[in-house]
C-alpha cells in the first residue's frame, strides 16, 4: 500500500511539474497561468487515483501457499 501512495504522489508530481510549471516559473498573464495551475491539479488528481487503483491489485494476498508432498487434505 505505501509503495502505490508512494510512486502516485512520485508521478502526480512529475505529471503537475511539467503541466502548471510554465505558470510557476514564468511571469505569465492570469489567462494563462490559472488554467495550466487548474489543469495541472485536475490532472495529477486523477492520475493519482489510477495509479492507486492499478497498482493495488498487483498485491492482493494470496490464499495458502501450496505444500508438495501432502496428499492428504487435513496433513
Amino acid at each position: 500500500m505505501g509503495y502505490a501512495l508512494c510512486s502516485a504522489a512520485f508521478t502526480a508530481a512529475v505529471v503537475f511539474g511539467a503541466v502548471a510549471g510554465p505558470a510557476l516559473a514564468f511571469d505569465l498573464p492570469p489567462a494563462f497561468s490559472v488554467p495550466l495551475v487548474r489543469a495541472g491539479l485536475a490532472i495529477a488528481g486523477v492520475l493519482f487515483a489510477v495509479r492507486v487503483v492499478s497498482v493495488l491489485p498487483r498485491f492482493q494476498r494470496s490464499g495458502q501457499p501450496s505444500q508438495p508432498g501432502r496428499t492428504r487434505p487435513d496433513s
